[in-house]
């Protein structure tokens, strides 16, 4: 009876075609703000693209031959020496950016404050490449350089990545000015934040633990009064040792006052810990 109520998957191809789509959507946002926000005023805010910025201002490199000269060799590097399957996804991805570098070059710069340019070319880069991740492939560059790096070196991949990007900004410090390098710094907090919110959206909700005496009367209210599902779960106290069950609730944000509210009503003792849940899937909350 459950199975006839379930969604049937979407096709295989169609699948794919949304993927793929979503590559290539995302390279072209990630090519135009780098042309008409980052390039304009020299923000080298990371990455292979922040590597052409600097190339084309010492030697007038093209930057979208730079990128392709890069993108290609790390990312065979990386099926060689990771010995992964990165996916025709993420070589889409490698190989459409510069491409689309390239197509977008003649793009006259949207502001002429460079301040400008880093926010919103920072937002612009972090929405492509959230909208790349979102097809589940990457584009390439310095990720697979730090995925190298952690291979060989063991630091946690989390450092890697800042690595080359701090790398990065120094140099254009030094080539630039100390100013274009805190432009770069704040283009790059602009995208790691963009990404965030493609990625998980707006709509935190809270996953909130209550420890209390009264278990059942606060789950049937839960259930009754807030309509959300609840899970129990057994615990023990670390001082007592005693065994002490735990009730588990979802709620969004808007709810989460009428959840407090109600668990204080039924027991002022109650010990009561919130945390934000910034993706959730299931029955009342996103559809997977």
């Amino acid at each position: 009876m459950i199975a006839k109520y379930r969604r049937n998957p979407m096709p295989v191809w169609l699948v794919h075609v949304i993927e793929y789509s979503l590559v290539i959507i995302g390279a072209f946002f990630v090519a135009l703000a780098f042309n008409v926000f980052l390039l304009p005023h020299d923000i080298a805010s990371g990455g292979v693209a922040g590597i052409s910025t600097i190339t084309k201002s010492l030697f007038g490199w093209e930057p979208s031959i730079v990128q392709w000269a890069l993108n290609i060799p790390l990312f065979i590097s990386g099926v060689i020496i990771l010995g992964k399957n990165f996916g025709l996804k993420s070589l889409v991805g490698t190989v459409v950016l510069p491409f689309f570098v390239f197509l977008t070059r003649d793009f006259p710069p949207a502001t002429p404050d460079p301040l400008l340019g880093s926010i919103f070319g920072g937002m612009g880069v972090g929405l492509g490449l959230g909208i790349v991740f979102r097809g589940k492939a990457s584009t390439g560059g310095i990720d697979l350089a730090a995925q190298i790096l952690h291979k060989f070196t063991h630091l946690p991949l989390g450092v890697c990545v800042p690595i080359f990007d701090g790398m990065i900004v120094l140099t254009a410090t030094f080539v630039f000015s100390v100013e274009e390098g805190l432009y770069a710094l704040i283009g790059l907090f602009v995208t790691s934040r963009t990404i965030d919110f493609v990625q998980v959206g707006l709509n935190t909700s809270k996953n909130v633990l209550i420890i209390t005496d009264y278990t059942e009367d606060i789950r049937r209210a839960l259930l009754q009064d807030v309509d959300r599902g609840v899970t129990v779960l057994n615990g023990t106290g670390g001082y007592t040792e005693q065994e002490r069950r735990i009730v588990m609730c979802v709620v969004a944000q808007n709810e989460f006052t009428k959840l407090t509210q109600l668990v204080k009503r039924i027991d002022p003792q109650a010990f009561v810990v919130a945390m934000n849940a910034t993706e959730v899937l299931g029955e009342g909350f996103k559809n997977h």
